[in-house]
């Protein structure tokens, strides 16, 4: 009684159809497994240790959820209504969903979608006109009557569609079947589509915007329907005419702004299946990844990331309450061109032979040195193989600086030996005379 007084709430509030009905059922299993028949009976212990076993059973965390969900929900409605005081599986823990992820989607390529978009349009006057059995199986050889033959290719043009439609708005689904005539403002100067709040996933209603050529393509498909019903429909084929196909005659009138957009099928995803594997497109990547007719709003996702669209402007596109959402599960990190991102980056050249040294000995905070530099230069020192620096062969040259000691010869006679060695075919400076040399310099810069 509690569970139908439950029910009919849930169906006052509005909530989708398929949600109550899922609710309903998970209730009643609970309800059965755990042997609880009366408010008194719910308790937290029994309902985790049927999460366990269901686990054990081979569960996934999403299932596993989703029966918690339905229970607590009725709980806190029962605590609502004062038919319980607390509720008694407040404390039961959620399952780690990104441990346990049993179906991971994968997003399109860009010639994946055109290769599907071409198959979906073909194959049903394609499958029709296969011969299944004989000397020419498998050929497309068969004839067709000509009102068959539009009706097989209004079908190919509407999966086309359906396909196009959400991954180009990234409606989901149900969305997609909600949507009427009505909800269609093609001729608007942005064109845009109106979602019912009681017909969007989280109830607030909202308005999506419809590229230009997909806004063109809608009303294309809205004239065929209508021609359809007002009086005849062609079909052609790479500028081949089928046939003209009357139809009952009907008054603009008849034809109500009410009418679904699209026949959505309730197998569309056995029918993505066929399409593609004709297409060539693997259902199940190299990482385990698959597609299904959600997987279209992962490619709506990753399209909008990789087509440099802000993270913000992404999450508002895609109707997501967090920006977490929209980066890490509606992205598929493989279609990012990082490779491509890592050439972005700035130039940064070790020996900075793209920059002016001036600049490099700024950058390096190196430039207090270069008078330095310069005075050991004209003290004789020359290039050479090994990392050592030579010693002048002749300190008494007309460009040394008049700081600079003349006679370091002398100097360095007053010690205790020669420090010079050899090495690599070069001479070591005395480290007394580039002693001298840095005392003479901080001479030259101090202030009298």
């Amino acid at each position: 009684e509690h569970f139908d007084a439950y029910i009919a709430h849930q169906i006052a509030k509005g909530l989708n159809t398929d949600r109550i009905k899922s609710t309903r059922q998970r209730l009643n299993q609970i309800a059965a497994d755990c042997t609880f028949r009366m408010l008194t009976d719910l308790n937290g212990p029994s309902l985790e240790k049927w999460i366990v076993q269901r686990q054990q059973a081979g569960m996934s965390a999403g299932s596993r959820n989703g029966y918690r969900d339905a229970v607590v929900g009725f709980a806190n409605w029962c605590v609502r209504t004062s038919r319980l005081i607390s509720n008694p599986f407040a404390r039961v823990p959620k399952a780690d969903t990104k441990v346990d992820c049993r179906r991971k989607r994968r997003s399109l390529t860009e010639a994946e979608l055109l290769r599907l978009l071409d198959v979906a349009r073909r194959r049903p006057l394609l499958d029709a006109m296969t011969v299944r059995r004989g000397k020419r199986k498998g050929e497309a050889v068969a004839k067709l009557r000509s009102e068959t033959a539009v009706r097989l290719d209004l079908l190919g043009r509407e999966r086309a569609l359906i396909y196009k439609t959400l991954l180009l708005t990234g409606l989901r689904l149900n969305e997609l079947r909600s949507l009427t005539v009505m909800h269609l403002h093609l001729d608007a100067e942005l064109p845009y589509v109106t979602l019912d709040a009681a017909d969007e996933k989280n109830r607030q209603g909202s308005t999506l915007p419809v590229r230009t050529d997909l806004a063109h393509e809608l009303t294309e498909w809205i004239d065929l329907k209508r021609e359809a019903l007002y009086g005849a429909a062609t079909i052609a084929d790479n500028g081949h005419t089928f046939g003209v196909i009357p139809m009952t005659p009907t008054t603009p009138s008849e034809f109500p702004n009410d009418m679904p957009l699209f026949t959505v099928p309730k197998g569309l995803v056995r029918i993505l299946n066929r399409d593609l594997k004709l297409a060539g497109i693997a259902k199940r990547d190299e990482r385990g990844r698959t597609l299904d007719v959600h997987a279209l709003r992962h490619t709506f996702g990753t399209l909008l990331s990789k087509g440099g669209v802000a993270p913000r402007t992404a999450q508002a596109a895609m109707r997501h309450s967090t920006i977490d959402l929209t980066m890490n599960v509606y992205t598929d990190p493989k279609l990012l061109d990082v490779h491509g991102a890592m050439d972005s980056l700035p130039a940064m050249p070790l020996d900075g032979g793209r920059q002016p040294a001036g600049e490099v000995t700024k950058a390096t905070g190196t430039d207090h040195a270069s008078s330095l530099a310069a005075v050991l230069a004209r003290t004789g020192v020359i290039p050479c193989k090994s990392a050592s620096i030579a010693d002048p062969t002749a300190t008494d040259r007309p460009d040394v600086s008049p700081h600079y000691p003349r006679d370091l010869t002398s100097i360095a006679a007053k010690g205790k030996g020669p420090l010079t060695n050899t090495v690599s075919g070069c001479r070591k400076v005395e480290r007394t005379r580039v002693e001298l040399a840095t005392s003479a310099l901080r001479t030259q810069r101090s202030p009298n």
